[in-house]
């Protein structure tokens, strides 16, 4: 028997068939998503049908390269970009184009519903965390602003995983992970907090599902979905944001784990039995998809940034690999700042990218291909300096993503971390997260039950690439942590002046 774990991402949906007693993966799947172009700055937006499509593609590719019979799959799960907002309609049809994690443009409503529940201290204290600019609050309330035609239709506010779930088995459903991620929710009380809805609306509670542990099922597949396949009756477990399926897919379900994704975004994150407080409000102090907590760090710049520089560049990623691999750590004095699409943490919304340091001897392609992948990373390190300031310690870390791929992203990562850094057998680690989670779901309900962490101790292995921190490297890394930490608090004002007079010019 087997189970199907998908990942319904930023760029595109990943699907893999897993056997649900060894977890080993036997076939995988792949189709792409295309971004909504033409939109003004800061605004992120996909068409939901469109993950449907991929979805399917995705599941019917990894079907014909398993090789299985399809009615051999018993369980499903779903991974899914957190924190976008899709508004349905009564007929559960999206009116409009879902906003996604990386919109910016709701700035103005984030503050507004801030300042609405007492300013930043009192909405962390509230519920928990602080409402990031990213977050679904501020996007409803965008929808209630900017466009009242498409609000006065909206009677079902879902998450991109969530959504999908719904076309697969015809039930509305929120867990707490994914929900989590709203600026809706009391997270130490896993419950929607009243005020913060009724900032927004006195009525959208109802517009939002029930919130339910993540051991609990969505339910089954559709019957005429699963005829489409040749499926039969398929468990569709509760899913979750690509992040909280990453901790389960990296083995991240117990304390001392730490896993660092290198991903369009960045994420650190690890296990905590109780809720992660932090009263600054950087780190995000989510529910998981296990029943526990996942304190987390958040940054919106990783492989989007090499992406970018590899489509200038018109070289690929061996190409990358090999151009920041010749050149010395430190890049010869070159310092990026990676915030193309404004950042998260630290908390920048109207940020942009920097090269800071060009000169005539550093200005050449290895130089930038290391100062990209250096400035992400070092990003990360001012965000991982905080967890550690709040006491999270770790044992080991876990490195996931296509980053995680790079030889040298994985040694920068452990020189400015200053700590061992391993990589994972399967690099899909959210869409075989969503699959071992499935599995767990799967044994709960045929009166089978395991423990999560045994379950993903059995299944969750190691591979060979990794990285130690090289001690000529730590004392150069300490310094350039500091001077990105000082450079983007110096110019943080500059980046608003300069956002708005992109707006107001060009």
């Amino acid at each position: 028997m087997y189970a199907l774990g998908l990942d319904s991402g930023t760029q595109g949906t990943k699907a893999l068939v897993v056997d649900i007693e060894s977890g080993v993966v036997v076939g995988r799947g792949y189709a792409r998503h295309r971004m909504i172009e033409g939109l003004k700055p800061g605004e992120s937006e996909q068409n939901p049908r469109e993950w449907i499509l991929a979805m399917e593609q995705a599941i019917s590719q990894s079907l014909r390269s398993a090789g299985i019979k399809p009615a051999d799959i018993v369980c499903l799960g779903l991974s899914g970009q957190q924190h976008g907002f899709v508004p349905l309609d009564q007929n559960h049809q999206p009116i409009r184009p879902a906003k996604l994690w990386n919109d910016t443009s709701t700035v103005e409503e984030t503050e507004e519903i801030i300042r609405a529940m007492g300013g930043e201290k009192a909405f962390i204290e509230k519920l928990g965390l602080s409402l990031a600019v990213g977050y679904t609050a501020s996007k409803i309330l965008w929808l209630k602003k900017h466009e009242p035609e498409n609000y006065a239709r909206l009677r079902l506010v879902l998450l991109p995983h969530n959504y999908l779930n719904l076309y697969l088995t015809g039930r509305p459903h929120m867990e707490y992970g994914d929900a989590s991620g709203t600026g809706l929710m009391d997270i130490k009380n896993r419950c929607w907090h009243q005020e913060a809805l009724r900032t927004i609306d006195p009525e959208l509670e109802g517009k939002l599902p029930t919130l339910s542990h993540p051991v609990e099922p969505v339910g089954y597949i559709r019957p005429e979905i699963a005829a489409r396949f040749g499926l039969g009756r398929v468990l569709v477990a509760a899913g979750g944001g690509d992040n909280m399926m990453a901790a389960i897919g990296t083995g991240n379900v117990s304390p001392g784990l730490l896993t660092v994704s290198l991903g369009t975004s960045g994420t650190v994150f690890s296990y905590s039995n109780r809720p992660f407080l932090d009263p600054e409000g950087e780190i995000a102090a989510f529910c998981d998809s296990t029943g526990g907590w996942l304190p987390l760090l958040c940054t919106m710049n990783v492989t989007n940034t090499t992406e970018m520089l590899k489509e200038l560049l018109v070289i690929n990623n061996e190409e990358l690999e090999a151009l920041a691999a010749s050149t010395r750590p430190g890049a010869s004095g070159l310092i990026f700042l990676p915030f193309i699409d404004g950042e998260r943490v630290p908390v920048l919304p109207q940020a942009s990218g920097v090269f800071f340091g060009l000169t005539r001897q550093n200005f050449n392609r290895q130089n930038l291909a290391r100062a990209v992948i250096e400035g992400t990373v070092l990003n990360l390190g001012y965000g991982f300096s905080r967890l550690q300031g709040l006491g999270l310690e770790a044992r080991e870390i876990r490195a996931t993503g296509g980053g995680a791929r790079s030889r040298t992203w994985l040694q920068v990562l452990s020189d400015v971390f200053a700590n061992p850094v391993a990589t994972l057998k399967e690099p899909e680690s959210a869409a075989y997260g969503a699959a071992l989670q499935a599995i767990w779901c799967y044994r709960n309900q045929k009166n089978d039950p395991v423990a999560l962490p045994e379950l993903v101790g059995e299944m969750v292995k190691k591979d060979v690439l990794a990285a130690n921190p090289q001690p000529e490297n730590l004392a150069l890394y300490r310094e350039l942590q500091a001077r990105f930490n000082s450079l983007w608090q110096t110019l943080s004002a500059e980046f608003s002046a300069q956002r708005r007079l992109v707006r107001t010019r060009f």
